[in-house]
């Protein structure tokens, strides 16, 4: 993050000159859907649900941002009858909760009204970071009208670490309002493998049911989410006189 933050501190003083006001801070929401791809769908879009939750963003000038967000999503499954893990068919759904921090760089200078050159009213932007997401180890809940798959009476949670890294589209509406769409796919580096839940960690049917585990660093669930969002600014900066005093030399 402080990589991240050092090169916008070169670039605040040009923008500073910009004649509209410039807000320190934004909050909105987003909502959309998502996928999970794991054990249970092996393919991208086989596991698809909604998702939704709230982002805060705190912007060092025009370029660069730090967010933090929280945002819900359903792993949901559909198993077959007679399916490879003797499960009783179904369709099933496993909640789970991200919560990250990413650095952002945006590749225009957002604006509504500017007599700068260089404020766009769109923008594409990137970002990248760290999260955490929990989920329950121990219930895949059926749908109503469908049956409960390895329901137990104690409830664990536990806990998976991801590397969030996306792209997006960013359009100013308003002079403090901006509608959003964002990429985000969430790479595991720890407890990741084991998201469809259905038992303790490492007691989970789905969870290495072909015997790869230990081959590939990298054998763990991935989730992704596409959403739209509606974004707030607020906290002005200090307003800096951008008319120079030619007047005083003549």
């Amino acid at each position: 993050m402080l990589a991240i933050c050092l090169p916008a501190l070169v670039s605040a003083q040009e923008d500073s000159y910009y004649q509209e006001d410039f807000y320190y801070l934004e909050v909105g929401g987003q909502a959309g859907a998502a996928y999970y791809a794991g054990e249970l769908a092996p393919h991208a879009f086989m596991s698809m649900g909604e998702t939704y939750g709230l982002q805060v963003r705190c912007k060092v000038d025009r370029r660069w941002a730090l967010q933090v967000k929280g945002q819900r999503q359903r792993v949901v499954n559909t198993l077959e009858a007679g399916n490879e893990w003797g499960v009783r068919a179904g369709r099933y759904q496993v909640p789970m909760w991200h919560f990250d921090v990413t650095g952002e760089y945006n590749f225009f200078n957002l604006g509504w009204e500017s007599y700068g050159v260089r404020v766009k009213r769109a923008t594409p932007f990137i970002f990248l970071g760290l999260g955490m997401t929990v989920h329950n180890l121990h219930a895949m809940i059926g749908d109503t009208g469908y049956p409960q798959l390895l329901i137990k009476n104690e409830r664990q949670m536990d806990y998976a670490m991801y590397v969030p890294v996306g792209v997006g589209v960013k359009l100013k509406i308003a002079e403090r309002w901006q509608l959003q769409f964002a990429w985000q796919h969430n790479l595991y580096v720890k407890n990741g493998d084991g998201l469809e839940g259905g038992g303790k960690r490492g007691e989970s049917p789905f969870n290495d049911s072909y015997g790869m585990n230990g081959g590939n660093v990298m054998n763990n669930d991935l989730t992704s989410t596409l959403t739209v969002g509606i974004v707030f600014e607020f906290a002005p900066g200090k307003k800096i006189c951008t008319i120079c005093p030619y007047s005083l030399y003549e």
